[in-house]
């Protein structure tokens, strides 16, 4: 038989025969480390996502915005390559395009939030951390550490008001983005949690099959002959080994090694030559104490999950964060809208007192100072008009921008934006009259998702503890070995002697394993660290910082409640000063009126009547601001108790996608006319 011919089977024979050994070890690693995974599906389609256009109306997208899961394929070769993720889309939707009536973009609140939903950067942002946490799972599945879920909330929004709302997560940055890698260390709401995950190494549980092959020529030059019967041993060598490692959930772990090599020495004293050796060996380790059970070898994993429940959490914590801001904003358009209106009114006015004194002062009728008063009011009319536009056009471009992914085309960025929802108040809602103040505290702090988002945060906190407290223990290895060796190979005619080894590789293959040339060990590897301070001091620090999340999950719900009832008292008084302001328009409209007919009866002056006019246009102006602050005060209340998705039908699922961004609105939604 010749060897080197033999050579490609023995690379074979050894591959089968391990994969027919540790087929049930990846089975069993497989169920120890996802006992629950789903099995994995066909690629789906990726989304089409459009390059960057100039112009501001895109066709809107059949996909999701982001897929938010991890493609997996039964393609073997696609282990080894990059998954590609799609282009941002940065086109704006085509609902932008339908609200657009003769050259004007028209707005509800529903067409507000639902554009905000599909094109809002902030939320376009958020919407990567979803599959950021499934990526962070599929990593913990095989062993790997954390990497981090970035919850931050942010309110980038310009303009769109700094609701009462608290951070709890470990993003600071733009998108929710961290100071530090995977959040760890940076400290979050003042929380110090650099102990996160911390405890025993955890090996990879995906099998790592390992292999080499080489020639190697070695010459040795030698002082006398008698050893090797030759001045310089030249040894040819075709050497080679491959290898199998895995960890399981348990803390078990198992590696199996096979080498085999061909020598070829120039010495006519060997016996064998070539000479073909072969040998295995199968080793488990298993801790005793530091490292042992699922607790310490799955908690990177059960973090992850854990993480994927607050990123979910959070990513509904910014579309309501979101939703409140783009209420704000819309609101503060309709004071801007309405209060044009308002000195538009006043200006026409006075433009039209201003033609009528013109032409009494050319019939001789009425003082030219009279006239000169009249030319004052106007321009102070018309210099309230420009402020008030340029604050409305100002309220424009902030609602814009808040809507669209981008402003690159200047006709869009100089629409104007008319409101079709104003700010009219009909009666107090529930929330003021019918319900308790102590019933909305308890529905608020089952409703707020801060405190929802603690509740994992909590149990990752125990989950570390648990494993920092198993690393307190010293090192205790269960170490066993077994293994064989085979020899085989070609008499040497120069050595005049006779051999009973096999002469061919597949020889010293079946020796190796047919338990001729067994080896075997079983013994126990101890470590054992004096005063062990470094993992004393972690175990300490571990507890203190549970302790200290516990103490802020405390303080969030007395947030929450003086959040609730400052809500509440804002709310009452926005409503107390829309009748005020109701009371004061009324009289100011009746003192007009009054004064009006006393002008054309002749009992008063057209200055008098300019004078009312002008005191109705501010009474008209601080009822627009009361009203809107009565809307921005439900807004708020509903941000604190939690009911802002529900109180606008916001679809949280359609959110996710970016693509259908809300469902039908509810009685007395957001864009109701209180």
């Amino acid at each position: 038989m010749n060897v080197l011919q033999g050579s490609p089977a023995k690379s074979g024979t050894a591959l089968a025969l391990i994969a027919m050994m540790l087929s049930p070890i990846a089975a069993l690693s497989a169920q120890a480390v996802a006992p629950q995974a789903a099995a994995p599906q066909p690629n789906a389609p990726q989304a089409n996502a459009s390059q960057p256009n100039p112009a501001f109306i895109q066709p809107a997208a059949t996909q999701p915005a982001v897929r938010l899961d991890i493609p997996h394929s039964h393609n073997p070769l696609n282990t080894y390559r990059p998954t590609a993720v799609a282009p941002a889309n940065l086109g704006n939707s085509a609902r932008l395009d339908a609200l657009v009536h003769n050259g004007v973009l028209e707005l509800s609140l529903k067409d507000a939030i639902e554009l905000a939903l599909e094109n809002n950067l902030d939320l376009a942002i958020a919407r990567y951390n979803i599959p950021i946490a499934e990526a962070d799972i599929e990593r913990t599945k095989a062993g790997g550490s954390t990497r981090g879920v970035n919850t931050g909330v942010v309110q980038n929004t310009p303009g769109g008001g700094g609701a009462g709302s608290f951070s709890t997560g470990t993003g600071g940055g733009a998108g929710g983005t961290s100071g530090g890698a995977g959040g760890a260390g940076t400290g979050a709401s003042g929380l110090v949690q650099s102990t996160l995950g911390s405890g025993t190494v955890v090996n990879s549980y995906d099998p790592i099959i390992t292999g080499d092959i080489g020639l190697q020529h070695s010459p040795e030059p030698l002082s006398n002959l008698s050893i090797y019967g030759v001045p310089t041993l030249r040894n040819n060598g075709i050497n080679g080994d491959i290898g199998y490692a895995q960890a399981f959930s348990t803390g078990t772990s198992l590696a199996f090694t096979y080498s085999g090599n061909r020598n070829t020495p120039n010495s006519p004293f060997s016996f064998l030559n070539p000479s073909l050796n072969s040998q295995y060996q199968f080793q488990v380790r298993q801790p005793l104490l530091a490292g042992f059970g699922f607790g310490p070898n799955l908690r990177y994993l059960r973090i992850a999950r854990n993480n994927k429940k607050i990123s979910d959490e959070a990513f509904e914590l910014q579309v309501a964060s979101t939703v409140t801001q783009i209420a704000n904003l819309y609101w503060d358009l309709v004071a801007a809208y309405e209060d044009t209106q308002v000195k538009t009114r006043s200006l026409q006015f006075a433009t039209d007192t201003l033609e009528s004194g013109r032409k009494q002062l050319a019939l001789q009728a009425i003082p030219a100072l009279d006239v000169t008063k009249d030319e004052g009011a106007v321009a102070r009319a018309e210099g309230d008009l420009s402020i008030a536009k340029s604050v409305l056009q100002f309220q424009q471009l902030l609602i814009k921008n808040a809507l669209t992914k981008n402003l690159d085309d200047q006709t869009l960025e100089a629409m104007p934006v008319r409101p079709t929802d104003l700010s009219t108040v009909a009666g107090k809602s529930a929330e003021e009259t019918e319900v308790p103040t102590e019933n909305i505290i308890a529905d608020a702090l089952g409703r707020r998702l801060e405190l929802k988002i603690s509740t994992p945060n909590l149990k990752n906190r125990d989950i570390s503890r648990d494993a920092v407290n198993n690393a307190l223990l010293p090192s205790v290895n269960l170490v066993g070995t077994y293994g064989g060796i085979g020899l085989a190979g070609v008499p040497n005619p120069a050595a005049g002697v006779t051999s009973s080894v096999p002469i061919g590789y597949g020889g010293s293959f079946q020796n190796a394993f047919n338990n001729s040339a067994p080896n075997y060990f079983v013994g126990l590897n101890v470590t054992v660290p004096i005063r062990n301070r470094q993992a004393k001091s972690d175990q300490y620090r571990s507890e203190l910082e549970t302790r200290q999340a516990e103490i802020l999950l405390q303080q969030q719900r007395k947030q929450i409640r003086i959040e609730v009832r400052n809500a509440q008292y804002a709310l009452q008084q926005a409503q107390a000063r829309v009748l005020a302001a109701t009371k004061a328009r009324d009289l100011a409209a009746k003192t007009f009126d009054i004064t009006g007919k006393e002008q054309q009866l002749g009992a008063g002056s057209a200055m008098e009547t300019l004078a009312s006019r002008q005191v109705l246009a501010t009474a008209e102006s601080a009822l627009v601001a009361a009203r809107t602050a009565y809307q921005k005060a439900r807004v708020e209340l509903h941000r604190a108790i939690g009911t802002t998705l529900v109180e606008n039908g916001v679809s949280i699922e359609a959110a996710r996608t970016g693509v259908e961004s809300a469902t039908a609105m509810p009685q007395g939604g957001g864009a109701s006319t209180r």
